[in-house]
Parts: C-alpha cells; sequence; structure tokens
C-alpha cells in the first residue's frame, strides 16, 4: 500500500536501496567516522577495493585461475583464450579435484575457499585467501563454473571487457630464454603466452600446461582424452561418468556431438572447426614446457658440457646441435609486415582453389620461421 507520503511501501523495493535513501549510500560503506575526512572502511568495502586492485589485467586472471588449478591438485591444465573486438575469453579446463554442484557460485564470493589449512606461497605471493574468484568475477563480464565433477576436475569460464581491464597490446610473441651471467632468463613482453609459459616452467614437474585457442584446445583435449581412454570405452557409449572433465571429449563419434561436448566445458566451435578436428585437420597443441624446450632457448648456446653446467641443464638438452649457427630473433613489427607481404604472394592459390584472402600467421619457432594459412573456401 502507498505511504501517506506518497513513497511506496517498503515491500516494493529492497531494504538496502530504502537504507540507502535514508542515511546516504556512504554509510553503508563506512564502519566509522574517524573526523577530519577519515573513515574506517566496513570490511565488505574493502574486501571490494582489494578485489578491484588484485586483478589489473588479463594476464592476472590467467595467473589466478592457473594457480586456483594447481592447487586443485591438477597434473594437466588446458588454457583456452581469444578476443573478439574488446572482448577477451579465458577458459581453464583441469583434472583437478573439482567442485561441488552447490559451491558453483559460492566460490565467486569473497574469502570462499578449499584452503583452509592450505595456503601457499609461491613466487606471486600468498594463494589461499578465499580472493582469487572473488577479484576475478568483480573485475570481468563474466564469469562461472561451466562444468566441474568432484575428483574430476573444473572449467572455469571468464570473459572481460578489454576497455575496463587492459592487457598487453602483443599477444602473439612466444617467450624466449636468454643466456645471463647468472643462467638462463625468460625475456619477451608480459603477456598471456609468457604468464602461462612462466607457470608452466615454474611447475614444470608437478603438471603440463597447454595453451592456445579454443578450437586448438578442443583438438588437444581431444587427442589427450583419445590417448588416455581405451577405444572399448570411447566406443560403446556410456560409462564416462567416471573420467577426468579433461578426456571426454574422447567420447564425441560426430561433429555435432564434438560441438555439444566442447560447450559444455564453455568452449565455442563451429561444426565445421568440429569436423577439422575429428579429421585431424587441427594439430592439437604441445605442452607449454614442450614448446619452451624446442623454441625458446637459443641456438648459439656453447657446448653441451657448458649447457650441462646450467641447473636447468634437461631444459637445454636441445641446445648446441647447431653451435656453428646463430640465430637472429625477428620482431614482431616485422613479422607484422611479412604477413601482409605474404598475401600477395598466396593471391594466385587463392583465386585457383576459390578461397578467401586471409592473412596468415607468421611466427618463429628457433631458428624456423613458420608460416601458417586458413584455407577458407571464399562465402563460408
Amino acid at each position: 500500500m502507498p505511504s501517506s507520503t506518497g513513497r511506496p511501501g517498503l515491500e516494493g523495493e529492497s531494504l538496502e536501496s530504502f537504507v540507502k535513501d535514508v542515511v546516504g549510500e556512504d554509510m553503508l560503506r563506512v564502519e566509522e567516522d574517524l573526523g577530519q575526512g577519515f573513515v574506517r572502511l566496513k570490511s565488505s568495502e574493502a574486501e571490494r577495493r582489494q578485489a578491484a586492485q588484485d586483478i589489473r589485467c588479463s594476464e592476472d586472471i590467467v595467473l589466478e585461475m592457473l594457480r586456483n588449478a594447481r592447487d586443485a591438485g591438477a597434473r594437466n591444465i588446458f588454457l583456452a583464450t581469444g578476443r573478439e573486438g574488446g572482448k577477451r575469453t579465458i577458459v581453464v579446463i583441469d583434472d583437478g579435484a573439482g567442485i561441488p554442484e552447490d559451491m558453483h557460485e559460492r566460490v565467486f564470493q569473497p574469502r570462499v575457499t578449499s584452503k583452509l589449512d592450505s595456503a601457499k606461497l609461491d613466487k606471486w605471493g600468498i594463494h589461499g585467501r578465499g580472493m582469487a574468484l572473488y577479484s576475478i568475477s568483480a573485475n570481468s563480464e563474466y564469469s562461472g563454473v561451466q562444468l566441474s565433477v568432484p575428483g574430476l576436475g573444473t572449467s572455469i569460464k571468464v570473459r572481460t571487457d578489454a576497455s575496463r581491464l587492459p592487457e598487453r597490446a602483443d599477444q602473439s610473441t612466444f617467450p624466449f630464454f636468454e643466456r645471463t651471467e647468472s643462467g638462463y632468463q625468460m625475456r619477451g613482453p608480459k603477456n598471456i603466452l609468457r604468464t602461462a609459459a612462466e607457470f608452466a616452467f615454474e611447475h614444470r614437474k608437478t603438471l603440463s600446461v597447454y595453451c592456445g585457442t579454443e578450437t586448438e584446445v578442443v583438438a588437444t583435449l581431444f587427442e589427450h582424452g583419445t590417448a588416455m581412454v581405451p577405444a572399448s570405452k570411447r566406443l560403446f557409449g556410456g560409462g564416462m561418468d567416471d573420467v577426468p572433465i579433461t578426456q571426454a571429449l574422447a567420447a564425441s563419434c560426430d561433429d555435432r556431438q564434438l560441438v555439444d561436448a566442447a560447450a559444455r566445458l564453455g568452449l565455442d566451435i563451429s561444426a565445421r572447426s568440429a569436423r577439422r578436428v575429428l579429421d585431424e585437420d587441427i594439430s592439437p597443441v604441445p605442452s607449454l614446457m614442450q614448446r619452451l624446450e624446442s623454441e625458446s632457448f637459443p641456438a648459439s648456446a656453447e657446448s653441451g658440457a657448458d649447457a650441462g653446467a646450467s641447473s636447468d641443464a634437461g631444459l637445454v638438452r636441445g641446445i648446441g646441435r647447431e653451435p656453428s649457427v646463430r640465430t637472429a630473433r625477428v620482431s614482431r613489427d616485422d613479422l607484422d609486415a611479412f604477413e601482409i607481404e605474404a598475401m600477395d604472394a598466396f593471391a594466385g592459390l587463392s583465386e585457383k582453389y576459390y578461397l578467401a584472402t586471409v592473412r596468415p600467421r607468421a611466427r618463429q619457432r628457433g631458428s624456423k620461421l613458420v608460416v601458417e594459412f586458413d584455407l577458407v573456401e571464399k562465402g563460408s
């Protein structure tokens, strides 16, 4: 019933809105007014501000999601990321402990953690305060558990607005190692690739990290599953409820099943891409440690004996195979220019086979320059 003052009754509005109108929004954030312009914030407001400060860029979100997967006991972590316009999508899928269904939303609330007695101090600081997922939620347009089964793993998807949450401009350069007086040091822009590579390097003895586009990660998950799950279990249907979610895509027998199974993990791919995965036209990505070992160490290292003196001797076993060859590192600007020039060389082939003119991707892999064209039919 309307009040005599013309205001709607309390039953027609939230208590919070009513309190804001009566005492002002500031009072909801302040525990005590200390005078002279100083106040003591309420814990909820302090947590909100801390959450906003914990995450300063897309790379921070990636790191926190990787640390969460590690703390859940994951042995394999799959990171899918991509950007369309100003929107960045990040999906992390692991084979760790999983999250009960009734906790899927609560884990994004402040101070909610499964690590009451096991907070970790790693090279990036303390982890286990129950603030990581809350901080991610506070800085993203969307964050949610896509799929999680206790004991079988978790998939978490995050979408951010790059105009509000910045990230490195160069997201394509893979890190490389440089020899210094103290040993090998990782170099390169601190983008998502380097963030994930540093994490993979730090935990190389306990887990593997795979990173790529959503389609590449689907291909990697499919291969991972087919390698781990017996054919009899995959081909005769059912019986997949007890396998880690990182292996579940292997049960897909056609492109529609693969699209649906990937979507349950938060990975959105087209039926055409699914067909290409099943036909093995899209290659799975190697682990980041495999990439670091094959792509990131300079080919100009000294003898194998010298390399063996390094504290990470196992990582430099490929160094020294061509001791007389010095490999130049091509800049990203030059690779961008080369990609544009390569489009002209591709024009004849695209005309002959009725292919769309697409810009290729050029990247350096150790002493090799790799250029990839997508063979897409016109109008598709």
